[in-house]
């Protein structure tokens, strides 16, 4: 049956598989978000291994997501891969090295005699988990506000600013993208703490956690306003009939009117989002994770999807229009994806698994034993 599948439906498959790992990974940077509150919510060692500890229990995940992101869209999205790695290398290895740093931290800040101290490695957990989440906001601010590269007839890549990436750090709109996703990310670490620690004997650690979750939620307001107005209002990149690239006037917001499915998802997803912040911050309930977690996912799925969908390249150039790519012309072959799909079927037994593992992690909630464990962070 998938044999039978045209290459324009299986790139389309894949483009919703790959935004669909995009989106579980700005789920899981719940643990970034809450490295940045270390040391807002936590007063003393006590406080701070415990989050340590809450948040050690899942870094992984969200290590793994991002790289099954990046695997994905090589795979499925070759030229894209070439294409941004190849030229806008300086802001992906500086993402990388803040997700390094992050996993250097949790082994070695409690080993002995460590040379940086505790405090150090704390620093890098803060910078994973602001300026890595930064950076992948600009990036994908760039789906939207294009990219400076060009590609010859044989797809060699030219990057035309020095700065090879970073520089879409500079774009207001990328930067609002990013400054969003940190706020975001802190706002859905203070909920996953809520949920996930027994605060029995420091009920002022959870009164903290609480006010940071509404606390993150309102800075980013803000953010998520100018992200919101810019793409109902700003001229887009849109492909023709002919494959010729040019500006399209409000082509964001056509798209959201045209996939109504799409703009459906945004409004449920940002509703979702405040849910789980009012049962958090101000109630005593601790779900409030699982509502901002799928709300979460669901705006990432609707972004992505506007990027992509209705004949736009989710990958512009500002450069050179014609070396925008598209999930057409950015794609594998009909014989690899075909491939890739028979082995997407096991997707849903890895889900499966992954749920399972985490909800035998969490049966119990982290308190002060599981801290005081050889193995602690």
């Amino acid at each position: 049956m998938i044999g039978k599948l045209d290459i324009t439906t299986l790139q389309q498959i894949w483009w919703i598989l790959c935004s669909i790992v995009g989106s579980l990974f700005l789920f899981l940077t719940f643990v970034q978000g809450g490295q940045t509150l270390l040391w807002q919510v936590a007063k003393d060692d006590r406080e701070k291994a415990l989050v340590i500890n809450s948040l050690g229990r899942k870094w992984e995940l969200t290590f793994t997501t991002l790289v099954l992101f990046g695997g994905a869209l090589f795979a499925a999205f070759p030229k894209f891969y070439a294409t941004s790695f190849g030229g806008a290398y300086w802001v992906w290895m500086l993402i990388l090295f803040t997700f390094i740093v992050q996993a250097v931290s949790y082994e070695y800040r409690k080993k002995p005699g460590n040379l940086l101290g505790e405090k150090v490695y704390e620093l890098f957990l803060f910078i994973n988990g602001s300026v890595g989440i930064l950076l992948i906001g600009a990036a994908i601010g760039t789906f939207f506000t294009g990219s400076n590269f060009t590609l010859s007839g044989f797809n060699q890549v030219t990057w035309t600013h020095p700065l090879r990436g970073l520089e879409a750090a500079f774009s207001l709109f990328n930067l609002a993208m990013g400054i969003f996703l940190v706020f975001n990310a802190r706002t859905l670490g203070a909920m996953y703490l809520v949920n996930n620690i027994d605060f029995t004997g420091v009920p002022e650690l959870e009164a903290r956690m609480r006010k940071s979750c509404m606390q993150s939620f309102l800075i980013s307001l803000p953010f998520l306003l100018y992200v919101l107005v810019s793409l109902l209002i700003m001229d887009g990149f849109g492909t023709g009939a002919d494959g010729v690239v040019t500006m399209v006037a409000k082509k964001y917001l056509g798209n959201l009117l045209g996939m109504p499915v799409v703009l459906g998802m945004l409004v449920v997803g940002l509703f979702l989002v405040l849910i789980g912040v009012t049962r958090t911050a101000l109630g005593t309930g601790t779900t409030g994770i699982w509502f901002g977690g799928l709300g979460t996912v669901l705006v990432g799925l609707a972004v992505l999807f506007t990027a992509g969908f209705n004949d736009t390249p989710f990958y512009p150039s500002k450069a050179d229009l014609q070396s925008s790519l598209t999930i057409y012309n950015a794609s594998s072959s009909h014989y690899t994806l075909t491939a890739m799909t028979y082995v997407a079927l096991f997707i849903p037994a890895v889900l499966a698994y992954i749920a399972y593992v985490w909800r035998q992690m969490d049966l119990k909630k982290i308190n002060m034993d599981d801290i005081s464990d050889r193995k602690a962070y």
